[in-house]
């Protein structure tokens, strides 16, 4: 679920709630329960168990040149486990370029409790995989390394700062029941406040519209009965990852994790993997141009 107003703050002990952007659905998200500890060892385990080596790797042999070689791919995960126990530096405030919001969020939740930042990083570290099979170079925005954010600002940095053919940033939504599917986030053209999306609006939607086509075919699910009119394409100008950055760069809204026909998909190693899967042949069709 990308940072902005629409997301809660799962704290330890209560939670807070953003107020609904116009335009989403109207759809109010809320968390029964907060985050829980990530047991690395037992994703790492399940992840090889579902899956097994990187599927899409390409073996390497005498004048063959992978297909990715040379390119540079910037993954965001969307928010961090330790956001929750950091929620006064989360709390302050960063220039987006159209305005001033806070630093990040932590993030929604299924109603099991398995947060939307454990999510996107176990996603992520099989995009790596697949991405770096075909020869990419692979910039991971963060590894939970750090004990809250990057703040959105500064994500955006960090691609631009890599000269990165495609930044994806991946994400999980918190919408109400019913909601189903997939969605990808597009900048829109924004001038003002430092930001200036115009080199990067076309080659940004021309990447989702790629991600669209291959997360769907990958994963079996369909783009959102909620947002984006069925193309699964939904653009925004409140992003502060977006509207600061000057590479192209999309946010993948992986499917709804409130509600539970998609919490039990998102879930899943396997589905992770077909998730992770979409996503790398999505950059490779738009890198292919």
């Amino acid at each position: 679920m990308p940072y902005d107003h629409r997301k809660l703050l799962a704290l330890p002990l209560a939670l807070t709630a953003c107020a609904a952007l116009a335009g989403c659905g109207g759809a109010a998200e809320s968390a029964t329960q907060g985050p829980r500890t990530v047991d690395e060892k037992t994703t790492a385990q399940a992840t090889a168990q579902a899956t097994g080596p990187a599927s899409g790797a390409i073996p390497a042999g005498p004048g063959r040149k992978l297909p990715l070689a040379g390119r540079t791919i910037v993954i965001d995960p969307g928010h961090n486990p330790g956001n929750f126990r950091h929620t006064t530096e989360i709390n302050k405030k960063v220039n987006i370029g159209t305005n001033r919001k806070e630093c990040d969020t932590t993030g929604t939740s299924t109603n099991a409790g398995y947060t939307e930042a454990a999510f996107t990083l176990d996603v992520s570290h099989r995009l790596r995989d697949l991405l770096k099979a075909k020869g990419a170079k692979v910039v991971l925005v963060h590894d939970a390394e750090r004990p809250y954010g990057p703040c959105i600002d500064e994500r955006a940095r960090i691609g631009n700062a890599a000269g990165a053919d495609a930044v994806v940033s991946v994400h999980a939504d918190g919408s109400a029941v019913g909601n189903r599917g997939f969605h990808v986030i597009l900048p829109a053209l924004v001038r003002e406040g430092g930001a200036d999306t115009t080199k990067i609006v076309g080659p940004s939607r021309a990447l989702g519209e790629k991600l669209v086509t291959e997360f769907g075919r990958a994963t079996g699910t369909r783009p959102a009965n909620y947002i984006g009119s069925g193309t699964g394409l939904d653009v925004r100008k409140d992003l502060g990852g977006l509207n600061l950055s000057t590479v192209p760069k999309v946010f993948i809204e992986c499917g709804n994790m409130r509600d539970p026909k998609d919490a039990a998909l998102l879930t899943g190693a396997a589905w992770r993997q077909k998730a992770a899967q979409g996503i790398a042949d999505g950059i490779g069709a738009y890198l292919k141009g």
